[in-house]
């Protein structure tokens, strides 16, 4: 009778504890990794989406000179080398669409250089 009490406590917590394990196991997932690419002048993709509470890592690739990325809404401020790749986590705490520029001068079209990143829910 003990042993059937056991099995029978174990089975009704699987059943009403699995859901709430698995919800709090998917909420937890590993960061998403965005690839991004700086170039004079451009970044490509030029547009990416994150969404609003949900970690991203930016992963950012200068394949010419020195490069930045700034947005200071989603206080985010890297610094890319020549011919480096640099990573920043950002976790967008409000929706919106934010341009982020290229922090660091490298040449004449510059203030063209632009990152649109649209944070949805």
């Amino acid at each position: 009778m003990k042993k059937s009490f056991i099995i029978l406590a174990f089975s009704i917590c699987i059943v009403f504890c699995g859901p709430v394990l698995a919800k709090a196991s998917d909420t937890q997932s590993a960061p998403t990794r965005i690839e991004i690419s700086a170039k004079r002048f451009a970044f490509a993709p030029a547009e990416i989406t994150l969404k609003r509470g949900q970690t991203a890592i930016l992963v950012v690739k200068s394949s010419d000179v020195a490069h930045g990325l700034r947005c200071r809404e989603l206080n985010l401020d890297m610094k890319i080398g020549k011919g480096a790749v640099t990573e920043a986590s950002v976790t967008p705490d409000k929706v919106g669409t934010f341009v982020a520029h290229c922090a660091v001068f490298c040449g004449s079209g510059h203030g063209h250089m632009i990152l649109t990143i649209r944070v949805v829910e």
